[in-house]
């Protein structure tokens, strides 16, 4: 199980730097992850949110900006993601990418649409100039912290367009 694992992570690796390609090239635009992952499912506010959304807020603007910032290492963004102690190779392998010094992520908006899942508005910046901007993301509540979902991974790497297997989503 643990060699399919890492020929898995490989392959995820290579499809992640697709897509980080694509942004520093310019070619790609904003995304819904959301609707990548779950086409048909519209992200509705639910009725409870978050015991302290102010806190949540904060906490999933902090941990976005950790596991997109450059100079993060591989431990801290597998901490702020959704089963990131899985996926520390891929995470070793963009941090490796040319220009990956320069990617970084601005968080614009957060949406709770349950108590423990919330839709995420970012902007893409390289080199602190929005390259992408109006991106949807998912962030999950994961033993008390809030996560970058393996869900949001996933529609980035389906969207790189590489026929590479993907975490099980």
């Amino acid at each position: 199980m643990g060699r399919k694992r890492n020929v898995r992570a490989a392959g995820q690796a290579a499809a992640a730097v697709l897509l980080v390609v694509q942004v520093l090239a310019g070619s790609a635009s904003a995304v819904d992850l959301g609707a990548a992952v779950a086409p048909g499912v519209v992200a509705v506010p639910a009725a409870g949110g978050p015991a302290d959304p102010a806190a949540a807020k904060a906490q999933i603007e902090k941990n976005w900006a950790v596991f997109f910032d450059p100079k993060s290492t591989t431990e801290q963004k597998a901490a702020v993601l959704e089963h990131g102690d899985f996926l520390e190779p891929l995470l070793g392998g963009l941090a490796k990418l040319p220009k990956a010094d320069k990617v970084s992520v601005k968080v614009t908006d957060v949406t709770f649409t349950s108590p423990t899942q919330a839709t995420v508005t970012y902007d893409l910046l390289v080199s602190g100039t929005p390259a992408m901007s109006g991106n949807k993301g998912i962030a999950v509540l994961d033993d008390g912290v809030w996560k970058v979902s393996l869900k949001s991974l996933c529609g980035l790497i389906e969207l790189s367009g590489t026929s590479a297997p993907s975490p099980p989503c």
